[in-house]
């Protein structure tokens, strides 16, 4: 089962320049986050990660009243550009729910390097916010955390963002 899962992980790194978080995501690494810290806080920390704070991130647009970050990324070794979408929203209990899309420019291949940049960003996010275990409220990340993760805010989807 693992190795079947791993052949999927990699025939799509291969194949796709599109990735994004959902709470249910089998890829652990891209299940986005929620966390009982303000959105205040966590807005704050995501836009300084995504503006400079991550090493070839920069800021391309924010707007806080609808909760997003539209940032350019570039890899280290290929130079691929990933244009990333972090949108930041409230569950039903008032969490601060994080959810990353991130894809590359004309129409590239990732080869796993959007499932790796959004975890990177999760995880500098966690570490920025001095996360703890009882914050971070994904059943895959937090050891005191829910079962499972709430859903995104319905009233903003990827599908609505400017391509």
């Amino acid at each position: 089962m693992r190795t079947a899962a791993r052949v999927g992980r990699i025939v799509k790194g291969l194949t796709r320049n599109r990735v994004e978080t959902h709470p249910h995501s089998q890829d652990h690494r891209l299940r986005g986050s929620t966390y009982a810290i303000t959105f205040d806080r966590v807005w704050t920390s995501a836009v300084q990660l995504a503006d400079g704070g991550l090493h070839r991130w920069r800021v391309v647009e924010t707007d806080d009243a609808i909760g997003v970050i539209r940032a350019v990324a570039v890899s280290p070794l290929l130079r691929r550009v990933y244009d990333v979408h972090v949108v930041l929203s409230l569950d039903k209990d008032a969490q601060t729910r994080v959810d990353v899309l991130s894809r590359t420019r004309r129409g590239w291949p990732d080869w796993g390097g959007g499932a790796r940049l959004i975890d990177r960003f999760v995880r500098e996010l966690d570490a920025t916010l001095r996360a703890t275990p009882a914050q971070i409220l994904d059943g895959s990340r937090g050891a005191h955390s829910r079962p499972e993760s709430l859903p995104i805010d319905s009233s903003l989807h990827f599908h609505d963002l400017p391509r």
